[in-house]
């Protein structure tokens, strides 16, 4: 679709300006989940599991309710059973038997919540804990995926090791066993991954002739790290019962996507009764993409109770329930012309997927893959295996992080070998325009990208870098100091599109801009209603937004996850502008005479073109109300989401009711992408390395908003040095024990680690699918840059060094001097 000033022309769009949650964040007054009390508020503290997996043989909770100031304990028993539920078209969605739930009686990770206990105040609650009487009996425990593969090796369920495609045509996926042969590995070798039967595969064009065709065939296993989402902010939770009403204080993501998750997991509770307050969010990358399914334990504690209740989660409580992303074990059969461009790929992954839900990443990795470097031929295989180690979750590009840090390292070695420069290998594979993208649709053929400008985005990035005259520098080989630099791209998904926009005109001439969106830091629930303004040609001082609180009457939104929300709620907010234009035109011809037609809208009136006669907003606000009908919010769009139409029914007659579902077209899929340069200096001797310049490229269309894009930019990128340099977990197999628990074992980069300079840009290419050219930026970032310092790490120490993620200072000191020091870990996807 063409891009149509006439519907949109960016004047505020595009710069930076106040955020309206700026001041209460900078003087402290902003609220989160934690910040929250109510009168006679208890405290809710969690017993969990000190097994990886057991069953409660014997459970005595009557000593604890005696005690003082014990005012509940919830056990599983108490929680609703798993029950179908109802999806907007009116479909049925069958309950899963394996999905995770609050508590358990037999829990599949140590650390999982078994029962929960409420009381006056934390001492109270925690000395209840210890007064319980429980006995576990142990269950066999897995915690490496290899070891659950191999012939006679323990499933991590009773019923199963891994997620299987569907028994029947029709039925979701499934949990069964899967076991390889003792052939496959002997096969493989000590060092690579082996390659025995996998529960998903898809392919395009011929592999093998790919692979008999190419100059160089590199065949690499690498491993990607486990690594929990540490946001700052746990998951506390404060809920309390009002009028038949449950109100909940949660930190999320995504505010009113997160009401129908709560509805489900307290079965089909109706989401009028759900008031959730959410106005900051500490954090997430992923990890309460809904919050997750925790926050039904104060809110059944505070109607056992008939007492607020506030769930208090500590730093090791969310280590284990705060989600993770899944490790990923890959091997990839790549083969290249002599051009540096890859012919054939062959893709086979093995992923981490703790005990419960199937995790997307190892079928997202194929998908990413196949945009990121168009490969001639591909094919794709894959397993989900159960593990009893935390519950995982999507994190910041999820699948994209593991297929770029695997991959880009290869295009980099493949450079190498052939005598070329890395920057050109990744620019001969980079999408362009109308990319192609795998799986394979039914018919064979496959989808497209909506636009893609990589090429260009490593051009000015190496520009911007210096990329040339840093490879033309003499190689550093006296005294401990090695240099060496990296290039690399990553790409995510960047939008979907239907959701709805919502806003009031007030009598008083004023635009009150109504979203479900989160607030977890990104200025994405703010930047898109920038769009609005543009479009009613308005200054931004006369909008209010009205956030963060259902009771407010929000609007169906996407999730804040994925790098939707730019893109998809840019487009909603211009479609509810639209709305108002032409409500605002038919009011004035109404009121006025003529036709809609004859009257044009700007600097906060609605005016005829010829004699300029018109109306300011306020007064058409108040016709609005007069007219009644669809002017004012008592009809409402038959397409709008069902929560939309129950926002607008409160709203009705308070003003001019603009709401409109976004209905543009679009032809293709949305990815928005990054090139990234970094520069390392390692010291030989101690293994310690810096990153002495690091710079990023965007890829991801109009900028909204400048200093929130460059923050993005500086914040994934830094989540992706992360995996790349020293984030992973540490497990005692043999107990199933983590060894990381807290900030200071599972090293989450600090300020300490941020690129010693640091620079970033954006082609800012505006997206022809999308009417306001603006496309998500929060995945890419992170893949580029894992990938971008391990192909800088190799480039400085040599080629065959390193075989997983993060490279720490054994794996330093193990590549300098092999044998000297014995690098841990092998292909087990924790150390």
């Amino acid at each position: 679709m063409p891009q149509n000033d006439t519907l949109f022309t960016p004047k505020l769009t595009g710069h930076d300006y106040t955020t309206p949650d700026q001041r209460a964040k900078l003087t402290g007054t902003a609220r989160f989940a934690d910040d929250f009390r109510a009168e006679g508020m208890l405290i809710c503290k969690l017993l969990t599991s000190p097994l990886p997996h057991a069953k409660v043989k014997h459970l005595d909770i009557s000593a604890a309710l005696a005690m003082p100031g014990v005012r509940a304990i919830l056990t599983a028993d108490e929680l609703p059973q798993p029950a179908d539920s109802m999806s907007d078209s009116g479909s049925v969605i069958k309950a899963s038997p394996w999905a995770e739930r609050a508590l358990t009686m037999e829990p599949h990770y140590q650390g999982e919540p078994v029962l929960a206990v409420a009381a006056t105040d934390e001492a109270a609650a925690t000395a209840a804990l210890e007064a319980i009487d429980i006995t576990f009996e142990p269950l066999p425990f897995v915690i490496d995926p290899l070891d659950s593969l191999r012939p006679g090796g323990p499933n991590a369920r009773t019923d199963g090791n891994a997620w299987l495609p569907p028994g029947k045509p029709g039925e979701p996926p499934r949990i069964g066993e899967l076991k390889w042969t003792a052939a496959d590995f002997e096969t493989a070798g000590k060092d690579r991954l082996p390659m025995g039967k996998t529960a998903g595969e898809w392919s395009y064009g011929d592999v093998a002739a790919g692979l008999s065709q190419a100059a160089l065939v590199l065949d690499e296993t690498f491993v990607t790290p486990n690594v929990s989402h540490q946001a700052l902010e746990t998951r506390s939770a404060l809920a309390w019962w009002e009028n038949g009403k449950l109100h909940l204080s949660v930190g999320t993501q995504s505010t009113i996507q997160t009401v129908p998750a709560i509805a489900k997991w307290l079965i089909n509770m109706d989401v009028d009764d759900i008031v959730l307050i959410s106005e900051y969010t500490g954090g997430a990358f992923g990890g309460k993409i809904t919050a997750s399914v925790a926050v039904i334990i104060p809110a059944l504690l505070a109607k056992k109770a008939r007492a607020p209740v506030m769930l208090r989660v500590s730093r090791e409580d969310e280590q284990s329930i705060g989600r993770a992303r899944p490790s990923m074990i890959g091997r990839m059969q790549a083969g290249f012309s002599k051009e540096g461009r890859l012919l054939g790929l062959d893709l086979f992954v093995i992923m981490d997927n703790g005990p419960y839900e199937q995790q997307n990443d190892a079928a997202t990795a194929g998908r990413m893959g196949s945009l990121l470097y168009q490969p001639k031929a591909m094919r794709w295989r894959g397993t989900a295996v159960l593990t009893n180690t935390p519950t995982r979750g999507a994190q910041t590009a999820p699948g994209g992080l593991q297929v770029s840090a695997m991959m880009g390292p290869i295009l980099a070695k493949a450079a190498r070998r052939l005598n070329l420069d890395p920057l050109a290998v990744c620019r001969i594979n980079a999408p362009e325009g109308s990319a192609p993208v795998g799986p394979p649709k039914p018919d064979g053929s496959l989808n497209a990208a909506t636009s893609a400008f990589v090429k260009q985005a490593l051009d000015r990035g190496a520009e911007t870098f210096g990329w040339q005259a840093r490879r033309a520098r003499p190689a550093l080989t006296k005294g401990s100091v090695r240099r060496g630099i990296g290039v690399a791209t990553g790409c995510f998904v960047a939008g979907t599109i239907g959701f709805d926009g919502l806003f009031v005109i007030t009598p008083a001439g004023r635009l009150r801009l109504h979203t479900g969106v989160g607030n977890l830091g990104t200025e994405s629930f703010s930047d898109v209603q920038r769009v609005v303004a543009d479009a009613m040609d308005v200054p931004w001082e006369i909008c209010e937004i009205a956030w963060g609180n259902t009771g407010k009457h929000l609007v169906w939104s996407c999730i804040s996850g994925g790098s939707q929300t730019i893109h998809s709620m840019s487009r909603a907010a211009l479609a509810a502008s639209l709305d108002a234009r032409k409500k605002l035109k038919e009011i004035a011809a109404k009121t006025l005479g003529g036709t809609p037609e004859d009257y044009d809208i700007g600097n906060q009136r609605v005016f005829r073109n010829d004699t300029s006669q018109g109306m300011s907003f306020a007064e058409a606000a108040r016709k609005a109300i007069e007219l009644g009908g669809a002017y004012d919010g008592h009809e409402c769009p038959a397409d709008v989401n069902k929560m939309t139409k129950t926002s607008v029914a409160a709203l009705a007659g308070q003003g001019l009711v603009a709401v409109a579902r976004d209905s543009f077209p679009r032809d293709g899929q949305t990815y928005s992408y990054v090139a990234s340069f970094a520069e390392v200096e390692v010291d030989i001797e101690t293994g310690m390395y810096r990153i002495v310049h690091f710079h990023t490229e965007a890829d991801a269309g109009l900028v909204v908003h400048p200093r929130a894009f460059a923050g993005q930019l500086a914040g994934r990128s830094m989540l992706g040095i992360g995996h790349a340099t020293t984030q992973k977990w540490f497990y005692d197999n043999q107990q199933g024990m983590p060894v990381s628990r807290r900030f200071y074992q599972t090293r989450p980069p600090t300020l300490l680690c941020f690129p010693e300079k640091f620079t970033w840009g954006s082609i800012g290419i505006p997206d022809s699918q999308t009417p306001v050219g603006a496309r998500g930026i929060g995945e890419p970032p992170t893949a580029a840059a894992c990938a971008a310092v391990l192909c800088a790490l190799a480039d400085a120490l040599g080629d065959d060094k390193f075989f997983r993620a993060p490279v720490m200072v054994d794996a330093i000191l193990a590549a300098v001097e092999p044998g000297a020091w014995v690098f841990p870990g092998g292909l087990s996807a924790n150390v």
